[in-house]
């Protein structure tokens, strides 16, 4: 039974692997493991530092001077409208245009919904909703 419990915990740890990729992963992943060590020994860190991945990977806001460009952006004269709600951690639809941020190209933004919204270029997921 212990030996299922280790290699589960060790399938789930090399499985998350991918997420390390960003630094609040890590941080995320760390302290995870940190609390499941000290809760439930050698199991428990792996299982934790799983946890604490899949948690470090909440959306860190924009820096001020990226929402700032974003709230003092002209709107367009176009409006862009879709069905889908627009959500902080999810992609927007392809058929929405994202203007890259000139400043901070890690950072893009779109009027959408008539809301602004700070997006991840790559991925098109939205970071921050701007009022």
């Amino acid at each position: 039974m212990m030996k299922n419990i280790v290699f589960a915990a060790g399938i789930l740890a090399v499985a998350a692997g991918s997420a390390f990729a960003q630094s609040s992963t890590v941080n995320g992943a760390a302290g995870g493991a940190v609390t499941g060590a000290i809760v439930g020994g050698p199991v428990g860190a792996a299982v934790g530092g799983v946890v604490g991945a899949v948690a470090g990977t909440a959306i860190d806001p924009p820096p001020q001077k990226v929402v700032t460009y974003v709230r003092e952006a002209p709107a367009p004269a176009q409006k862009v409208v879709v069905k889908e709600k627009v959500v902080v951690g999810e992609a927007l639809p392809s058929t929405v245009v994202v203007t890259p941020i000139p400043e901070s190209p890690t950072y893009a933004y779109a009027y959408v919904n008539e809301q602004r919204v700070i997006v991840e270029p790559s991925t098109r997921k939205v970071i921050q909703v701007v009022n």
